[in-house]
């Protein structure tokens, strides 16, 4: 593809140059942060109460102080929360030349348009991965520090890959969000179907049809239906075969996007 290592390199400097991405960062380390929070008040809901942090008639139906409870939580977190933030990450990365008036500079380049596509789409992903990373190395730094009980390496390695898996499953799609975005010419139609979506994943979930949803497959493979509930291989597959449909008619409507205005 024409100009895919300049449009990679020039597209990561955006993304490193920008704040965009790092207060994505900033605001996905909460996670790990408010779940080690309610690992605190589950241990001691009493002084929890007397610091101000429990209301006194709240109660709390988490589960317990352990690890198995705190990296379900971190693994649920992490699959709605990505939903949300790595949708805010590729609005911005797909619609910021509309928003601030640069497309046209940008595709009179030599760079061709489906190579400025594909190199968006890799960048989301490679900071997706990056955030997921941190996010994972954080949440066990707080378990530590919280002193929690319950370890063993294979429930640290079920989590790590759960939460992983969940990770790549909404990055997988992100170019629909890619796509709605550079057809809404701008950031707010890939975010509004972002929170429309995770709307509707959790009424499928409910109905237990989440799995032919597939913005609900990344909370069922976190644990969201319960830890015995399978996940269908065809689910995965749908997710993946939806992030590259998203991905073709991204490139196709960016090949024309000098002619739509």
């Amino acid at each position: 593809m024409n100009g895919l290592r300049a449009a990679l390199a020039t597209e990561w400097l955006k993304a490193r140059r920008s704040r965009v991405p790092w207060l994505v960062l900033a605001g996905f380390s909460l996670v790990p942060l408010v779940c080690g929070l309610f690992m605190v008040i589950l241990r001691d809901p009493e002084g929890a109460r007397r610091l101000g942090l429990l209301g006194a008639k709240a109660q709390l139906a988490a589960g317990t102080a352990d690890w198995p409870t705190m990296l379900s939580m971190l693994a649920q977190a992490v699959a709605v929360g990505g939903a949300i933030l790595f949708a805010f990450l590729t609005s911005w990365v797909f619609g910021r030349e509309f928003a601030d008036r640069t497309l046209r500079g940008l595709l009179a380049g030599p760079t061709s348009r489906g190579a400025i596509v594909v190199a968006k789409a890799i960048v989301v992903g490679a900071w997706g991965l990056a955030i997921t990373a941190w996010i994972v190395v954080l949440g066990f730094g707080v378990g530590l520090v919280v002193g929690l009980p319950g370890w063993s390496g294979a429930l640290a390695a079920a989590s790590v890959r759960d939460i992983v898996a969940a990770a790549l499953l909404t990055i997988a799609l992100q170019p629909v969000t890619g796509l709605l975005a550079s057809v809404g010419r701008g950031y707010i139609a890939g975010l509004a179907w972002a929170v429309l979506a995770i709307a509707i994943a959790q009424v499928l979930a409910v109905l237990g049809l989440g799995a032919a949803f597939p913005w609900a497959v990344p909370g069922l493979i976190a644990g969201a239906a319960g830890p015995e509930a399978a996940v269908p291989l065809a689910s995965v597959g749908l997710v993946l075969l939806t992030g590259a449909v998203g991905l073709v008619l991204a490139v196709a409507w960016w090949r024309r996007a000098d002619h739509t205005g």
